[in-house]
């Protein structure tokens, strides 16, 4: 899995994003609505696909998408690659 592939999933989830609207660096909370629904949906989407718990205060902590996703992938028994 790559950090494209994590982007592509989670614009793929979220109707209001456009496919290629978020980068690494983008400020994922800042990039569309963000509410307590989708972090809902993002905590269910990373469990689902990922088999990895993340909670609000992980999302919290997480600037960018690059943030979660070194999150992620620091939980998961093979590490996802940065690139």
């Amino acid at each position: 899995m790559k950090i494209e592939d994590f982007i592509a999933t989670i614009e793929e989830e979220f109707e209001d994003l456009e496919p290629g609207a978020l980068k690494p660096e983008s400020r994922f909370r800042e990039t569309f609505e963000w509410n307590s629904i989708n972090a809902l949906i993002l905590i269910a989407l990373v469990k689902t696909n990922y088999d990895v718990v993340i909670n609000a205060e992980d999302i919290t902590k997480s600037k960018t998408i690059m943030d979660l996703f070194t999150i992620i992938s620091s939980r998961m028994n093979s590490p996802l690659p940065l690139s």
